[in-house]
């Protein structure tokens, strides 16, 4: 197998006088990729060794890594990198497996639903099959298992239970201490996620307390309730980990605030962005500098700079597109920026900002 090639500036250096590329992986991976897909070196390649059924839309994928992949903590995420049709694409998913089936197998899975109009997870469920090989990117987030074995309480809804299998997977694999309780909200039975899973969880790991909910099962809606949370013991001890579809998260911290939870109590991750500030246009847009390609663009109205840079040729990093998975971090080195989600204004000198979610207020240059 080929050694994994290192960044430097001697690399980039060789890649510019030799292929006229700074990076050399550029151009060996198409010719690697024709021999061993498994050889990729831009991105960790991944093999389907296979799929399973969890729902009548819901698959979980189980792959093997490349062993330079870097593993993970229970609960984090990771970007997933395909072609269809000849164009690169890149979601992020979370991780349903516990980071020990990685450490003693070598294997990880992604539990994946299908999303209506979805382009990446429609592909996913129809045209990826097990032998086939799909990029990662390392792991990242920090929705994990808390570092003092407090009681935790879990709340999740439909495919927000993806990270949780991973967590709860572990805490039983590592006989967590603390009493960990899940709800878990689901339209039907039928749609539960990790049904095996959860149920062979309850029966040897005495400290888990599990409630299936359904919602539409009876001739109204049956959501989140009071009484839920009251049927808590120690409720205000624990610590809360929050996934799902954002009414359910809503609900459930309005609930429990009024209960006397803490925000520091609560813990939540999400694959939709939040609702985004209200920002007055009138005071967005600007000259953007793209110092590192020596291009300067005019924007106007509230386009962020990952569209700007997109919309001028330009290809840089990302991933999830949300202000989650900080892949199209850069420098700011002049400027002011507007984050999409908070309406937070940058300071103007140098600093990191997301291109997904940062809108010029004025010019800005980047190192990009």
């Amino acid at each position: 197998m080929l050694a994994k090639i290192t960044q430097s500036k001697t690399l980039h250096w060789l890649g510019r006088q030799l292929l006229n590329r700074e990076d050399p992986r550029a151009f060996f991976d198409p010719l690697t990729t024709a021999i061993n897909p498994m050889w990729v070196q831009q991105y960790t390649p991944a093999r389907v060794e296979r799929i399973t059924e969890e729902t009548t839309d819901t698959k979980t994928f189980e792959l093997r890594p490349a062993n330079r992949w870097g593993g993970f903590k229970a609960g984090q995420h990771l970007n997933v990198r395909i072609d269809i049709n000849g164009v690169r694409r890149t979601r992020t998913f979370s991780l349903s497996s516990s980071p020990a089936l990685w450490e003693n197998q070598g294997l990880i899975t992604l539990t994946i639903k299908r999303l209506p109009g979805g382009l990446v997870t429609n592909w996913l469920h129809d045209d990826l099959k097990a032998g086939d090989v799909i990029g990662l990117t390392e792991a990242f987030g920090d929705f994990l298992i808390p570092e003092e074995k407090k009681p935790v309480l879990f709340i999740a809804g439909g495919s927000g239970i993806t990270p949780i299998l991973s967590q709860l997977e572990t805490m039983a694999l590592e006989h967590y201490p603390g009493p960990v309780t899940l709800l878990y909200y689901v339209r039907t039975q039928s749609d539960v996620i990790g049904e095996e899973k959860l149920t062979a969880l309850r029966n040897r790991y005495p400290a888990f307390s599990l409630n299936i909910i359904t919602t539409h099962e009876g001739s109204e809606p049956r959501y989140l309730k009071g009484q839920d949370l009251d049927s808590i013991p120690n409720l205000t001890a624990r610590e809360i980990f929050l996934c799902g579809p954002k009414g359910l998260m809503d609900l459930a911290t309005e609930q429990l605030h009024q209960r006397g939870v803490n925000d520091d109590q609560l813990h939540s991750t999400f694959f939709a962005p939040p609702a985004p500030a209200q920002l007055a246009s009138t005071d967005m847009g600007g000259e953007v500098t793209f110092s590192t390609s020596n291009l300067t663009v005019d924007s106007k109205g509230d386009a962020n700079l990952l569209e700007i840079a997109e919309a001028a040729g330009l290809t840089p990093q990302h991933g999830c597109r949300m202000g989650i998975c900080h892949q199209c971090t850069c420098t700011k080195t002049s400027g002011t920026v507007v984050n999409r989600l908070t309406g937070q204004v940058s300071g103007p000198g140098s600093e990191s900002v997301q291109l997904c979610i940062s809108i010029p207020q004025g010019p800005v240059a980047l190192e990009a």
